[in-house]
Formats: C-alpha cells, structure tokens, sequence
C-alpha cells in the first residue's frame, strides 16, 4: 500500500490479500504528498496526478499493483457496491460484474464469513487477468465497510 492515504473513497476488500476501488484524491500541499513526490523525484503536482479517477489495487502474497479507470464515474463504484451489499444478505454463491476491468465471486465460508475471488483484467492486454482471494471475511465487517464507503460517496 502507498504510504500516503488515497483521500477519497476507498473500498478494500481483504486482509493482506486485497482487491480495492478507490478514487485517489491527493492533495499537493499535503506534507507527505510532498515528501513522497520528493523521494520519487517529481513535483507535488505530478505525484498528486488528476483527481477524481477511480482505480483498482490489488495485493497477493506480497506482491501488489494497480491500474486507472478512466471514464468510471461514481456512480459505477456505488451500483457495484450496492449489488455486493445485496448479495452479502443472501446466503449462497454470488458473481458480481463489474464492468471489463473486475469480476468478483462470492461464497459463504461459514461463521457469518465470506470468501471472495476478484477476477482483475487491467486495461493493457498484455497482462492478462489477475486473480486475488480474500477471505474467510466476517460479513459483518464487510457490511461496515460498504456502508462507509457508499455515505463517502453520498
């Protein structure tokens, strides 16, 4: 994970492997955007990037990445949300898609829990589609989370 907080809206889902939508929201006079543009050796402005563009990061076994959605605007986050939200009340298998760039599956894994398989295709082709798993999860926490998330949008 970056060492410096997204500011915007931001849904992890998982534990030290994760899959995550976030809407990056970094402010260049930030003390530690500046500090963080320093080491990588741009300006605040160039660390900082556009606002307001959503992307997707992932973290398995250690190893993690991310890429940009350009053109998603917020009310594609929260439907996905709101669809997770909705399958997380039920009590079986779910697939959720979100769009070209992510697919996540669902199974109950007992205790309240869930375990979730996020399937990944980042815009360039030559990467190929990424698999992250997550889980077990308490429902509950995930439910916290989702809630947070869809009122940071709100």
């Amino acid at each position: 994970m970056s060492p410096v907080a997204v500011g915007g809206p931001a849904l992890f889902l998982g534990d030290s492997d994760y899959v995550a939508l976030v809407r990056a929201d970094l402010d260049p006079a930030d003390p530690e955007v500046r500090r963080s543009a320093e080491q990588a050796g741009v300006t605040p402005e160039e660390f900082a990037g556009p606002s307001g563009t959503w992307a997707v990061l992932w973290e398995r076994a250690g190893a993690g990445d991310g890429f940009e959605l350009p053109g998603v605007r917020d009310a594609e986050p929260a439907a996905f949300a709101e669809e997770l939200r909705a399958e997380l009340a039920g009590s079986g298998p779910f697939e959720i898609d979100g769009g070209a760039a992510l697919r996540l599956e669902g199974a109950p894994a007992g205790d309240g829990a869930w375990s979730l398989t996020a399937h990944l295709t980042p815009p360039d082709e030559e990467t190929g589609t990424l698999t992250v798993e997550t889980g077990p999860l308490p429902a509950a926490g995930l439910l916290a989370d989702l809630d947070a998330f869809l009122e940071s949008l709100g």
